[in-house]
C-alpha cells in the first residue's frame, strides 16, 4: 500500500486533516491542483468566528465553538513549529446593525441559540454608546452590535504557509499542480487517477476537494450536494490603529490594511470581479467607519465559497465505499482547529471521536 491516507486538495482543509493525521503517525500523500482551481483558501476573510453559526442548526454553533476553544493551542503549536507568528487575535468580534429592527432581531436569534444550548452561548447586545467606548472610530449611522467573545481572526496566509510547511516535515507526500480525474475502489484500497496516466494506490481517500467533489464525490458514492458562491473582498492601504475587534464584514489586519467582504453571490463558477459589487462593499464600510471614505483600495479579489444546501459542513464516509470520506465547508479557517484535532479521530474511528451524525448526508433526504 502506497499511502494510507491520500487526500484530494491542498487547501487550508486538506492540509488541516494531513497535519492531524500525521500526528497520529498515517502516512499520507496529498495531491493538490495549485491555484489554477477554483481555490477557496485563497479568498477567505481569515476569522475565527462563531457568531451566526448554528442559527438554524445548534450542532454547528457547538462545533464551531469547540473549534474556537481549541484555535490558541493550535496556533501556539504552529507556532512554535515554524518560528513564524499567525497573528492570532480572539477577544471578541462584532457584529455591527445599521437598524435597530435589525440589531432586535439578532438578539431574539441568539436568545433562541442560547435556550438551545442550555444558556451556554455568551453574547453581549452593545448600544451605541456602549459600542463607542469600545470602538470610538464607528460611525452614527451605527444602531448597535452584538459582541461576542470567542470571536477572532488570524493570518490566513502565514496558517496556509505553516500548514504547509508542517505536514511537509512530518513526513507528508505532496503533489502539487496536479488534477486527480479518477478515484476507484478495488480490493487493495483505492485506485486514484491523477495526471495523464499515473495512478496511486491507498488505503482510504479523502475528498477535500471543494468544488471539485462536485464530480469526484459520485464516484464514491456521496451525493455532494454541493454549490459555488461568489465571495468578493477588498483591502485598503495600511492605516494607523482604526478598530479594536473585528466584525464579520471588516478587520484590521496584522500588517495594518483593513479587509472588507464580503459578498454573497449565486453566480456559478464565476470568479470575477465586479466593480458593483466592490462599491457596495466599499459603501457600507463607510457607514460603520466614516474614515475609510479617505483611504485606498490597494488590491481587491473575488472566490468561490463551497455551499452546502444548509450551509452546514458535510462529513460523511461513504455508505458504498468504505474508507472514503467527504470533508468540505465554507469556514475553513475557523474549523481548521476541529478537522485538525478531532477529524482524525473519527476517520479512525476512535472511541472519543466526535458525534458528526448532524453534518451528514443523510440530513437531505428529509
Amino acid at each position: 500500500m502506497e499511502s494510507e491516507y491520500a487526500i484530494v486538495g491542498g487547501g487550508i482543509v486538506g492540509l488541516s486533516l494531513a497535519y492531524g493525521l500525521l500526528d497520529l503517525g498515517k502516512r499520507v500523500i496529498i495531491f493538490d491542483e495549485g491555484d489554477l482551481a477554483f481555490r477557496a483558501s485563497r479568498g477567505n476573510f481569515g476569522l475565527v468566528w462563531v457568531q451566526g453559526k448554528g442559527l438554524k442548526q445548534p450542532a454547528y454553533a457547538r462545533w464551531s465553538r469547540g473549534s474556537a476553544a481549541l484555535w490558541g493551542d493550535y496556533a501556539a503549536e504552529l507556532e512554535e513549529a515554524t518560528g513564524q507568528s499567525l497573528a492570532l487575535q480572539q477577544d471578541g468580534g462584532y457584529g455591527y446593525h445599521l437598524t435597530d429592527e435589525a440589531l432586535e432581531q439578532e438578539i431574539k436569534d441568539y436568545t433562541w441559540l442560547k435556550e438551545q444550548l442550555g444558556g451556554n452561548y455568551p453574547f453581549e447586545a452593545l448600544r451605541p454608546n456602549e459600542l463607542r467606548r469600545e470602538e470610538p472610530n464607528v460611525g452614527t449611522d451605527i444602531a448597535g452590535a452584538v459582541y461576542h467573545p470567542e470571536d477572532g481572526h488570524v493570518n490566513s496566509l502565514r496558517l496556509f504557509q505553516a500548514l504547509a510547511s508542517e505536514v511537509r516535515r512530518k513526513g507528508a507526500r505532496f503533489v502539487p499542480k496536479v488534477t486527480v480525474t479518477n478515484v476507484v475502489q478495488q480490493p487493495d484500497g483505492f485506485q486514484l487517477t491523477y495526471g495523464k496516466s499515473n495512478h496511486h494506490l491507498s488505503q482510504k481517500v479523502i475528498l477535500s476537494a471543494g468544488l471539485g467533489a462536485m464530480t469526484l464525490g459520485p464516484l464514491l458514492g456521496f451525493k455532494a450536494p454541493i454549490r459555488p458562491q461568489r465571495g468578493q473582498v477588498m483591502i485598503t492601504e495600511k492605516l494607523p490603529k482604526l478598530m479594536n475587534r473585528p466584525s464579520d464584514t471588516l478587520r484590521q489586519v496584522d500588517e495594518g490594511g483593513v479587509q472588507i467582504g464580503a459578498s454573497a453571490e449565486e453566480v456559478g463558477l464565476d470568479d470575477r470581479e465586479t466593480p458593483g459589487a466592490l462599491a457596495k462593499l466599499a459603501k457600507d464600510a463607510i457607514r460603520v467607519y466614516p474614515a475609510l471614505a479617505n483611504v485606498k483600495t490597494v488590491r481587491s479579489w473575488s472566490a468561490l465559497r463551497i455551499m452546502s444546501p444548509d450551509g452546514l459542513p458535510i462529513y460523511q464516509e461513504s455508505l458504498t465505499c468504505p474508507g472514503a470520506f467527504l470533508v468540505t465547508c465554507h469556514s475553513g479557517i475557523t474549523l481548521s482547529a476541529a478537522h485538525a484535532r478531532l477529524l482524525p479521530q473519527w476517520m479512525e474511528g476512535q472511541a472519543n471521536a466526535p458525534d458528526l451524525t448532524p453534518f451528514s448526508e443523510d440530513r437531505f433526504d428529509v
